[in-house]
């Protein structure tokens, strides 16, 4: 019983780093669903690929944009 009580901060520490990753990589899921979409100009059929990507490889798929989308802003 005493064991629980001194490692219940590490475990609420640990819950809430995971929920914060969670979360955070979710908003920044969206955001880069919402930025193909609303943002950047399509040439063809680019627009519904980039799409495709990000909703089935989701986060995965949204770093890749991410980093796609900073290599084309600076000219790489």
């Amino acid at each position: 019983m005493i064991d629980s009580w001194i490692f219940f901060p590490v475990h609420f520490l640990l819950f809430l780093l995971f929920a914060g990753i969670a979360i955070g990589s979710t908003i920044f899921w969206i955001w880069m669903l919402i930025d193909r979409v609303m943002n950047e100009p399509s040439h063809g059929n680019d627009k519904l690929i980039w799409v495709i990507i990000i909703v089935f490889a989701q986060l995965l798929g949204a770093l890749i944009f991410h980093i796609q989308k900073k290599k084309t802003q600076c000219g790489f």
